[in-house]
């Protein structure tokens, strides 16, 4: 009898639907511990093909240097004047007009049409480690391991306000609607840890400057189950996952279960695959309410690990506490932990609100690069400080030694790396003597882009996704590997 969708819905009793569930249910569970029970390439390659939107990696394209990525994102805009290039030049010619045959004709944010004038930094700088990298006063942490981290004077990119500066340092593009570098890898590389999403994300320094968009950790026109997944302070990292009072974790798991069946059964009429991440999302919360209070439990941390945090590292929601657990997440190999600290934005009051920064982030940070080394992660796991532009050598507003201000500025600013594959203790970049454009080494936001992925075994012009009929990439048709960032 040939019946159509519809009468053969009518057809179905409820026990013949509960059956036929549990079956499928069983089919998908043992698929499931099967695919994770693989190497993450393996998980990769269960992606779909790229004539269906896939492209993900079948497997890696050449040895990695680097398991999992750590970006400790400055959010605001560092100044690099006062923490990592130093320009005697800008004392010398303190409060003097800026020449004009640097500055005419290139974009400026907020002191447009305004008289551009020249400030120094009063912050002193000095020599450390046996590589002699030069670092400001404001970071006497960082300055103990400059023999460890590679520091990048001359980045470049494209966009001169935050929101789209900030969207370009995630996604390679100023266009919001892109897939972030950790849903990339998330799709490219798969999940190492089946208890905990691929993609995490940390903030600190919260009321603290402009807000940080929920699609800076998205997924784009990806899968939607690649997106990041923001961890709160404290013991519930995240909202609702504990059961309410009265339910049981076997109750639970028979709610969850009968979900799902009715999940499967409306992507089998529509294929809509909001809902295979919906059941995804589910069952990692499912699996997380066990693995998460085990990961921001850090009674089993040492005192000396703590103290070398810093005295904010059991407060949650501090630059200290997110650094600690970014060590417990690489520990149990989550392929991409954001952190994200915010207030970097000095228009004015620059030496009050960076110094509170630096204060705030200094010590946890470096202490992060040494806590890897301790636990033998640091060499494949890349560390990336990084800051969405810099700021101007010109002035904004009136110069008072407590209370100047700087302008956005991206056509030459500073970033860090470190672990995975990074060269340690060299300073690559020269900007000019003003520190507003690159003198040598300019290096564009997708070479960055291009290095790390090629330090995680991905050649990033074969990661790719097609939408809309194109095939889109991180770095879009841009990018080219750095290898004298590279050991």
């Amino acid at each position: 009898m040939n019946l159509t969708r519809k009468s053969l819905n009518q057809l179905l009793t409820r026990r013949t639907f509960l059956e036929q569930g549990r079956a499928a249910i069983g089919s998908l569970a043992l698929a499931s511990l099967l695919n994770e029970g693989a190497s993450s390439v393996s998980a990769a390659s269960s992606a779909a093909s790229p004539a269906a939107g896939g492209g993900a990696l079948g497997q890696l394209h050449f040895a990695p240097r680097a398991k999992r990525v750590i970006f400790i994102c400055q959010s605001g805009g560092v100044s690099q004047f006062e923490t990592f290039d130093a320009k005697p030049k800008l004392n010398e010619l303190h409060a003097q007009p800026m020449p004009d045959s640097l500055t005419q004709g290139q974009r400026l944010a907020q002191i447009r049409g305004k008289e551009l004038i020249v400030c120094g930094s009063p912050y002193k700088f000095a020599k450390h480690g046996a590589c002699g990298a030069e670092v400001s006063e404001l970071l006497p942490y960082t300055s103990q391991i400059v023999d460890d981290i590679c520091i990048v004077r001359t980045c470049v990119t494209e966009a001169i306000n935050h929101d789209p500066a900030v969207t370009f340092l995630q996604c390679g593009n100023q266009q919001p609607g892109r897939p972030t570098m950790g849903a990339w890898l998330s799709y490219g590389l798969g999940s190492v840890n089946r208890d905990l999403p691929a993609f995490v994300v940390l903030a600190s320094g919260m009321n603290q400057g402009q807000n940080l968009h929920t699609r800076y950790w998205g997924s784009g026109f990806l899968p939607p189950e690649h997106q990041g997944v923001m961890f709160r302070g404290g013991r519930e990292p995240v909202l609702y996952l504990n059961n309410p009072p009265g339910v049981s974790r076997g109750a639970r798991r028979r709610v969850l279960d009968g979900i799902r069946e009715l999940n499967e059964l409306k992507h089998q009429e529509i294929g809509d695959p909001q809902i295979n991440a919906r059941i995804s999302a589910y069952e990692m919360a499912y699996r997380m309410q066990m693995s998460a209070p085990e990961l921001t439990d850090i009674s089993d941390e040492p005192q000396h690990v703590l103290d070398m945090y810093g005295p904010d590292v059991t407060t949650p929601g501090t630059a200290a506490a997110c650094c600690l657990l970014a060590r417990r997440l690489a520990e149990r190999d989550v392929r991409f932990i954001q952190l994200y600290h915010r207030g970097w934005d000095q228009h004015g009051n620059l030496p009050n609100d960076l110094t509170r920064q630096c204060r705030q982030t200094d010590q946890p940070n470096a202490a992060l690069i040494k806590d890897l080394q301790q636990h033998g992660l640091l060499d494949d796991t890349l560390v990336i400080w990084g800051t969405e532009f810099g700021r101007t050598p010109m002035l904004q507003g009136e110069y008072k030694p407590a209370s100047y201000g700087r302008d956005h500025h991206m056509l030459c600013f500073t970033m860090w790396m470190a672990g995975g594959g990074i060269k340690p203790g060299v300073t690559i970049g020269q900007s000019d003597e003003f520190g507003y454009q690159p003198a040598e080494d300019p290096i564009h936001m997708h070479d960055l882009h291009a290095t790390w992925l090629h330090l995680l075994g991905i050649d990033h012009q074969q990661l790719t996704y097609r939408f809309q009929g194109r095939d889109f990439r991180l770095t879009d048709v841009h990018g080219n590997v750095l290898p004298k960032l590279l050991t």
